[in-house]
């Protein structure tokens, strides 16, 4: 069996353990207004995407029902239509803004899945590039981020304007 160490994450992990925030993240961000400072970068009828406070790599995108909801098989048809969608243009936008050779998608359900907010489904679009895993995060315990997250929110959202 191999592993896939991810070092950097420990400063996600260490604030939800700390945390003293009551009820949901993704709620919480979905009702404020402060795009930009919440990290939504489009807005749907049933969904929205939000870039990854705690990536894996830069680009790192979410896309989740403003519906609080926990289990994928509760979606209504019409979210569910509509958070594919996102995913779609979550994948065209991020090829068009930066070029990745490929991607990870998926979800996390339930806390024995990795679920970091297990209450609210999302799924993650992890842009990937040929040796982004490389010495730093192996012989250091260090994730290389080469971009900060709001140069990337603004650079991600110049393009989507194009696309939508």
């Amino acid at each position: 069996m191999e592993h896939i160490w991810a070092p950097w994450r420990i400063e996600y992990i260490l604030q939800a353990k700390d945390s003293k925030t009551e009820g949901c993240i993704l709620c919480q961000k979905s009702i404020e207004t402060e795009d930009e400072a919440n990290l939504i970068l489009h807005r749907g009828k049933n969904n929205f995407i939000i870039l990854n406070a705690y990536p894996y790599n830069p680009g790192h995108l979410m896309v989740a029902p403003y519906r609080h909801i926990g289990k994928l098989e509760d979606l209504n048809s019409e979210e569910s239509i509509e958070h594919f969608l996102l995913i779609k243009l979550s994948i065209r936008l991020l090829k068009s803004a930066i070029e990745p050779s490929g991607f990870n998608t998926g979800m996390n359900l339930g806390r024995v899945a990795g679920a970091g907010i297990e209450d609210h489904i999302h799924t993650h679009v992890v842009p990937r590039w040929q040796g982004d895993t490389n010495f730093m995060s192996v012989l250091a315990d260090t994730k290389v981020l080469p971009q900060a997250l709001a140069t990337s929110y603004t650079d991600l959202k110049k393009v989507l304007k194009n696309l939508i």
